[in-house]
């Protein structure tokens, strides 16, 4: 397995233009910081959400994803802020990006439009510890030595959300940075992302929540829907399905604290592989976990004198 996989790399390599994947999650409807700046600090609290991802569980040397997102609002400029970074590996090539998100907000109706930017770096690595198959030792493209490139990176996005719904667009990789080193160019990716909450017969102990996620990068569309089932503002069930790639079902829980200013969720999702892989892979496995907690403003403590009162 590890011959092949190193076979596919190396071709992808081999290309001098390579489109920059962002990260591809199963439960994307806990993740719309990393490709959406508007996001930024439009919940009014504090929060951060981590994934970890392992895919096509079988390969030696299968992608793994580690992904972090912070952010907040900055109430008195109607603003917010936020924080991605993203760690990729796949066999011998390795991803990593960071970025920072500013979000300007606007009340519209009964939710909060954030329009938004984000700036950061991107850096891609190629090792050196290959597998030679027939045709590949000698192919001038792989490089006998580790190569690494840096680069900055560009993104913008507007984004609305309400108590039961929640709309974004926004575009990655603005900038079409290149890394010559590595011979890899990225390229702009473009993103929908909507979700509604519907409280079956008014009723909230049943919430279903379907959303969806269109990514593009102008030349191939895929699409990710997804239905989850809240009960009790505790336990969800859910299952999501990607366009030519797999069939994931999920299940979280989540815990308000007694001081009901904050919460934390953890989930996990299995993806049933669809592709061709299926032959060679027993799915991918995906955990995430969130902590929110609301940030209020301590009250002004003022001292009144009074000459009728000691």
């Amino acid at each position: 397995m590890r011959g092949i996989l190193t076979a596919m790399v190396g071709v992808v390599f081999a290309s001098a233009s390579f489109a920059q994947q962002d990260p591809q999650l199963s439960q994307y409807m806990f993740d719309r910081l990393s490709i959406n700046p508007g996001v930024a600090g439009t919940t009014g609290q504090l929060c951060a959400t981590g994934f970890f991802r392992q895919q096509w569980t079988g390969f030696d040397g299968a992608p793994k994803t580690g992904l972090l997102n912070v952010h907040m609002p900055i109430k008195k400029i109607s603003s917010g802020v936020g924080l991605s970074v993203y760690v990729d590996q796949l066999g011998q090539q390795k991803s990593t990006f960071a970025r920072f998100s500013y979000s300007f907000h606007r009340k519209i109706g009964v939710g909060t439009l954030g329009i938004g930017l984000s700036a950061g770096i991107l850096n891609h690595s190629l090792g050196n510890d290959w597998v030679a198959r027939d045709g590949i030792a000698n192919d001038d493209a792989i490089s006998a030595a580790s190569r690494s490139d840096m680069g900055f990176d560009l993104g913008g996005g507007v984004y609305y959300t309400s108590p039961t719904l929640w709309i974004g667009l926004s575009s990655t990789h603005l900038s079409q940075t290149e890394l010559s080193e590595v011979s890899i160019k990225s390229v702009r990716h473009y993103f929908v992302q909507a979700g509604y909450n519907w409280a079956i017969k008014g009723n909230k102990k049943y919430v279903l929540q379907p959303s969806l996620l269109v990514k593009s990068d102008a030349n191939s569309t895929q699409l990710d829907v997804n239905a989850t089932f809240l009960y009790n503002n505790q336990v969800w069930l859910g299952v999501s399905y990607r366009t030519e790639d797999a069939i994931a079902p999920m299940v979280g829980y989540q815990y308000e604290f007694p001081d009901k200013k904050s919460m934390l969720k953890i989930g996990y999702s299995y993806d049933i592989t669809t592709s061709k892989l299926k032959n060679y892979s027993s799915g991918s496995h995906e955990i995430m976990l969130n902590y929110c907690i609301l940030l209020e403003k301590k009250p002004d403590l003022q001292i009144y004198k009074n000459v009728r009162f000691l």
